[in-house]
């Protein structure tokens, strides 16, 4: 079958979002009496809202509820993004491009505030048919729920699908949910080679994300 939706990460592919999330995090666990640990960041990738706050109030700091944690950090995520978005290199171009090509759906850990305004902001919302924060569904990644509802959403087969991921976490998502994928990482955060194994094609960047690149890999 040939390649019927195209479906994006957010964080980490059309925004350099992790340092962004990693800093407002870390600020809020230190302001509260936490402690950071050498795993947190990691583990937080790929989380759902609901998955990260209860970690933090639980595993991180005391006296606090994942409630006031999550209303707290997305507060402020909302106001880091409000001075300027951390555009990834090609993100706008490589949206549109394959906008021209197949329907767009995205699959996401940002709650879904944090969604619309990245999406309203880069002036591409009405280019995605459906987006799906894993707020939204059961299981954050790197279960396959956030992909396969994108899919069930778009009335397409997971198995017609591209997704464009860069964590470990997102690539086994994907790749769980029986799409094609593939994965642009990012330097600072490399994905681990078991799940860049996963991935289709291990691309560079954003500007090798095209339509001709999507009819290889995809058979």
């Amino acid at each position: 079958m040939s390649v019927q939706a195209i479906v994006f990460d957010l964080d980490g592919v059309l925004i350099d979002s992790e340092p962004v999330w990693e800093e407002v995090r870390r600020a809020y666990v230190a302001d509260h009496g936490g402690r950071w640990l050498p795993d947190t960041q990691d583990r937080l990738m790929g989380m759902s809202t609901e998955e990260w706050a209860a970690y933090i109030a639980t595993d991180l700091v005391d006296g606090v509820t994942a409630e006031d944690v999550a209303y707290e950090v997305i507060d402020q995520m909302s106001q880091r993004y409000a001075n300027g978005l951390p555009l990834l290199p090609g993100a706008e171009e490589a949206v549109r491009r394959m906008a021209g090509y197949r329907p767009l759906g995205l699959a996401s850990s940002s709650p879904r505030a944090l969604i619309d305004l990245v999406l309203g902001e880069l002036g591409v919302e009405g280019l995605f048919r459906t987006t799906v924060s894993t707020e939204e569904v059961e299981y954050g990644k790197p279960a396959p729920d956030g992909y396969l509802t994108v899919a069930a959403q778009m009335e397409v087969p997971a198995g017609d699908c591209v997704a464009i991921e860069d964590s470990s976490n997102g690539l086994r998502s994907a790749h769980a949910a029986g799409m094609t994928v593939i994965a642009i990482p990012r330097p600072a955060h490399p994905a681990a080679p078991d799940a860049l194994a996963l991935a289709s094609h291990v691309a560079s960047g954003l500007d090798e994300v095209t339509p001709d690149l999507v009819k290889v890999i995809h058979r």
